[in-house]
Parts: structure tokens; C-alpha cells; sequence
């Protein structure tokens, strides 16, 4: 191809990577074709080439017109000159090859020149590089695939961004699909958090849906999502079930019987890797939550009988109108009703208070609801995941974390629409900070992340992303996102408001992927 064909003009200014050119006069204007190929000279986002040497540098096209005029030189233009900025990112040697980054820069004087589709190719056509997955073609030149490099994608993190219905989700998807490949990727892990149970429809072919509420009549084959409570660390069991406390001390009597609970259970079902002095109160040692709260509601609520022959033990229950004392059942969470205090002289019932430490009447009525509420029960009573009043279960924490993700299907999602949104955010928190712990500790077996990935898909991300550094999910993903590529773990990071997004999270995403319309993905 001739050189004049392709010639824009000469380099005028040089900021680090940011390159102003006036337009020749002599340059092509307007719309022309080259090889057959149609042109507009000086569009945004298109390709341009700077010759020095062997090497060439390339640029887009970023700004053009006035505001494209440096400031530092603003005054010395000569009226008429047309402008256009580019930015550097990357070179290519004389066999062909590209590189991003640069290994020198441009000088004034040197020619700018269009990049034909020819010569994109040597940027972007690489079909056939192994772990490579196209997922659309460049918008400017349709005969050229759009290419993702899988292990950059998944080990360095990325974001898909842009406003609401410019195709988000539909990117997401077409991103999936083509990493959910079992021919070419027999390997692929991927574990979905969907907010608004959307993806469901279009990956049901290579999916595992877990859902709060399964419609098991569905052609989607839903499963029941189920978290079960004795997996949550201390602070998250907190958030979700007792709430805020009024002092450290209530806090502090809580946690250790929920310590004491853990260590009981252990006793009675001992499991490989877990011993009484090593155990914490974080430790995923199953226990009865719902006798734990029975046994704090009534030592805080409870009264005594005292005198006339009772013990100093024996509680006083009401009765119904068939004499049947109403001692409430823990397993539902109905609370007992005690009787009231009677503290007449000489009564021979008198009862009283049971002096007690416990100050804990609010968050015990908080929990005692969320224990009767349906929808709390993916929680509180996860099917087989329960636990018995001894610790017994029917399955333990491996056997969960197979059906997400060690299942023969490569995506795993979990739609968290159901998820009452005042415990949303501490959820996900949790799961995310499972399926960490699960991969960094199994890093070295077969089942980590070393060996086998996984990429961990957010959607709309900015709702527990934020600058909250009080929200759990937000300190793990900063983990995962820093990390998290050491052990295995990739994060895809889906929102429309990125702004809201915690800094630190988005600096450390490698490939974004901005949507407007998006013709790129088809």
C-alpha cells in the first residue's frame, strides 16, 4: 500500500503517551476506501500508525478538532490547522508482531499514517492462539474477530460497565457461554451471583441454578440455594441473626456460647482436621442455633419459682386452657411464655426473676422472628445442611461446596432474588468469603484454584461494592481482587454505576469491557 494513501500528517506534540498531529492539507478528507475497505479519517477510536524505523507505533484516536490542540502551543496555531490526539499503546516490529507498551516514543516531525484492516490483523487476528475465545468482531472492521485471552481474563480480573439496557447482561452472558465451552475448556469453573435471577433462561444448558424459592416444575431444573448458618464466621452469624449489640460484654457472653455449642458438637461428632484446642468460634462446626437462642431467651426472660417447696430451678411456665404449660419450641422458634413475677409476702407461688448477666431481650425477639420467617430459612434451616441439638447433620460444608463448584457443569448460579434485602449484602459476603477460604485452602490439591480456576461473576456489583468499608463483601472482593489470582480465583465485576464501586476493586481489574449499544458483542 502507498504511503501517501494512509498519510494524516506529522507529530507536532509529545506527552508521554498522548500524541497531537496537525492534518495534512494534503491528507485525505472525508470518506475513502483503501483496498476496498471504506475509511473516515479522524473518527474516534480509530487505529493509526507512527513508522520509526523497524518499529511502528500505534495509536487511537482519541480527540480531534479544537479541544484536541495542546494547551502549551495554543496561541502559536495557525487558523485552519485541524488537530487530532491519539493515544500510544503499543508497537509492532518488522516481522509483524505486536506489543503493548512502548520501548520508545515519537519525535516532532514523524509521519502519522491510517491503519488499513490489513494491518489490524496483526493486532487483533489471532484465531488460532490456544486459549483465545472470540466473542464478537472489532466494530470498525467486521472481517476481524474479537479475542479475549482466557487466563488474562480470569487471573487478572475484569469489569463490564455501562448505563442500564445498554447491554450489560447480554455481554455477560455471550462472555459466559463462550467460557463455558466444555470442547474447548472441558475445565472451566464459573460461579454466578444473580441478583435478579436473569441468567438462568440463558445459560440453562450448562448451569446448576441453587434459588431460595425453586420452582421445581421449571424446565430450568432449580435447586434449593441453601447457606446454612454454622458456616458463617462469628461477625457474619452477628449481622445476620442477633444484630448490633449494645456493649462488647453482650457480645462477648454470645460468642462464647456459641464457642461452647461448637466445642460439644465437635466432641460428640469428631471430624478429620478439627480438634477442641484449635477450634475458634469461626470454625464451620455445626450447632444448634435454634436451642443456643431458646437457652438465652430464657435465661433473659425467664422467672423462678421460689419457696414452697420448688426449686430454685424449676421455671415457671403459663398455661393454656387445657392446663398445658406453654414452653414455646425451639426448633420453630416460638418463644416460651413465663409466668408473671409475684413477689407477695407469704404467697406460696411466689416467683421471681432469675438474676442474670444476660442484657440481650432485643436481639433474642430479632432472632426468634427472622427463626419463624419462611424466607429466612435457606439460613436458618438449610434441609440438610440443619444441624440436630448435638451437632448432627445430614451433609457437612465439602459436600456444598461440590454442588457449586466441583458439579459436572461448568456454571454454577446462585440466584440470590429471594435474599431479604436486609441481610443481602452480609450473604453475599459470606459466600464469597467461602468459596475463597475453600480455594485457598485447597490450593495445592487438585480441587484449587492452581489447578483448576474459577471465576467468580458479581452482578450489579455496586450495591455491596461501595465505599462501605464496614460491608463484608467489599473486604473480601478487595482480598479476592488482590490475591486472589496467587490461589486461582478471577473476578468479573458487573455494574452500571461504577463510581459507586470501591476504588481499590476496580484498579485492579485488567480488561474492561464498556458498554454503549454494544454491536461488539453479537
Amino acid at each position: 500500500m502507498s504511503s501517501k494513501e494512509t498519510y494524516l500528517g506529522d507529530v507536532q506534540d509529545v506527552d508521554g503517551t498522548s500524541v497531537s498531529l496537525t492534518l495534512s492539507k494534503k491528507s485525505m478528507t472525508g470518506f475513502v476506501y483503501i483496498d476496498g475497505q471504506g475509511y473516515r479519517v479522524g473518527q474516534i477510536g480509530s487505529f493509526v500508525r507512527i513508522p520509526i524505523g523497524f518499529t511502528s507505533l500505534f495509536g487511537i484516536v482519541s480527540q480531534v478538532g479544537a479541544s484536541a490542540i495542546p494547551s502549551n502551543i495554543t496561541d502559536l496555531t495557525i487558523t485552519g490547522d485541524r488537530w487530532m490526539k491519539i493515544q500510544l499503546i503499543g508497537e509492532g516490529q518488522r516481522d509483524g508482531v505486536f506489543e503493548r507498551g512502548l520501548s520508545q516514543y515519537p519525535t516532532i516531525g514523524d509521519q502519522v499514517h491510517l491503519v488499513s484492516e490489513k494491518e489490524l490483523k496483526n493486532i487483533y487476528g489471532q484465531p488460532d492462539r490456544p486459549y483465545f475465545v472470540k466473542i464478537g468482531h472489532i466494530s470498525n472492521a467486521d472481517s476481524i474477530p474479537a479475542l479475549i485471552d482466557v487466563n488474562k481474563l480470569i487471573t487478572r480480573h475484569s469489569a463490564v460497565v455501562g448505563t442500564t439496557g445498554s447491554g450489560k447482561s447480554t455481554t455477560v452472558a455471550s462472555l459466559i457461554n463462550a467460557l463455558s465451552d466444555k470442547d474447548k475448556y472441558p475445565s472451566s469453573r464459573i460461579i454466578m451471583l444473580d441478583l435478579h435471577g436473569e441468567y438462568g433462561s440463558a445459560l440453562k444448558s450448562r448451569a446448576n441454578i441453587y434459588k431460595i424459592n425453586p420452582d421445581t416444575s421449571s424446565k430450568l431444573k432449580e435447586k434449593g440455594l441453601y447457606i446454612p448458618f454454622w458456616a458463617l464466621n462469628f461477625d457474619e452469624l452477628c449481622e445476620i441473626s442477633f444484630g448490633k449489640f449494645d456493649n462488647e460484654k453482650d457480645r462477648n457472653i454470645v460468642l462464647e456460647r456459641v464457642q461452647k455449642y461448637k466445642i460439644e458438637s465437635l466432641k460428640k461428632h469428631p471430624k478429620k482436621g478439627a480438634n477442641a484446642d484449635a477450634l475458634s468460634v469461626d470454625s464451620p462446626i455445626p450447632f444448634s442455633l435454634h436451642d443456643l437462642w431458646y437457652e438465652l431467651y430464657t435465661e433473659t426472660f425467664g422467672t423462678y419459682y421460689k419457696g414452697a417447696g420448688k426449686p430454685l430451678d424449676c421455671i415457671a411456665y403459663e398455661t393454656n386452657s387445657d392446663g398445658v404449660e406453654l414452653k414455646g419450641d425451639p426448633k420453630n422458634g416460638i418463644a416460651p411464655i413465663f409466668k408473671n413475677v409475684k413477689n407477695d409476702a407469704g404467697d406460696p407461688e411466689k416467683i421471681n426473676y432469675l438474676p442474670t448477666q444476660l442484657n440481650l431481650g432485643k436481639q433474642l425477639q430479632l432472632l426468634g422472628t427472622k427463626l419463624r420467617i419462611p424466607r429466612y430459612d435457606f439460613i436458618f434451616k438449610p434441609a440438610e445442611w440443619s444441624s440436630q441439638k448435638d451437632g448432627e447433620v445430614g451433609r457437612d460444608l465439602d459436600e456444598l461446596l461440590k454442588d457449586w463448584i466441583g458439579s459436572d457443569k461448568p456454571v454454577t448460579i446462585l440466584d440470590l432474588s429471594g435474599v431479604p434485602g436486609d441481610i443481602l449484602q452480609t450473604t453475599i459476603g459470606a459466600v464469597l468469603r467461602i468459596l475463597y477460604e475453600a480455594l485457598f485452602w485447597a490450593r495445592n490439591l487438585s480441587q484449587g484454584g492452581r489447578y483448576r480456576p474459577l471465576l467468580i461473576v458479581m452482578e450489579e456489583a455496586h450495591i455491596y461494592l461501595n465505599d462501605d468499608f464496614k460491608g463484608m463483601a467489599s473486604k473480601v472482593v478487595q482480598r479476592i481482587v488482590k490475591e486472589g489470582r496467587k490461589y486461582g480465583i478471577g473476578a468479573m465485576i458487573v455494574s452500571q454505576r461504577p463510581s459507586e464501586i470501591n476504588a481499590t476493586i476496580l484498579s485492579q481489574c485488567g480488561t474492561f469491557f464498556c458498554a454503549t449499544t454494544f454491536k461488539f458483542i453479537r
